[in-house]
């Protein structure tokens, strides 16, 4: 269980905030399974506003985003340092504010260890099934420092 925050920079001034859930299964060590785990994660995050969601301080305010984010990732081992993830960026989104409706895309995401701290990744992501608009396409590249 935890949640997240989301801060209005970029975001036409609105904050989000969200409870969220989930688990990881990892096959014992001494396996020599492709899978390296599988954590599913649920999400619900809720948009707000500073200025208390009132239209009539704000008229030109875009409608408040309510999601469900629904993250089903996959790792699976290439070689002892180089992982390829399914949906760990990008995972399926309901909209149930204003303008509701489904985001599915198809996320898949490249990771490389370059040491015991040091992570890189490229990622790309593609809709599937897009009834609530945020993106066809979408490539991405992340460099992580664990400690």
């Amino acid at each position: 269980m935890g949640g997240r925050i989301v801060f209005p920079f970029g975001n036409n001034g609105q904050w989000a905030a969200g409870p969220q859930i989930g688990t990881v299964y990892v096959p014992n060590k001494g396996s020599d399974s492709p899978l390296s785990d599988f954590s599913p994660l649920l999400r619900y995050m809720y948009w707000f506003d500073t200025k208390g969601n009132s239209f009539a301080n704000n008229p030109n305010q875009p409608p408040l985003v309510r999601n469900l984010n629904i993250f089903r990732t996959l790792g699976f081992n290439l070689t002892p340092n180089t992982q390829l993830r399914f949906w760990d960026e990008n995972g399926i989104s309901w909209n149930t504010g204003g303008g509701s409706g489904w985001f599915v895309p198809l996320d898949a995401m490249v990771t490389h260890r370059l040491s015991k701290h040091f992570l890189f990744a490229v990622g790309a992501s593609k809709q599937v099934v897009q009834s609530y608009p945020v993106y066809d396409w979408s490539f991405y590249g992340k460099l992580s420092f664990n400690f």
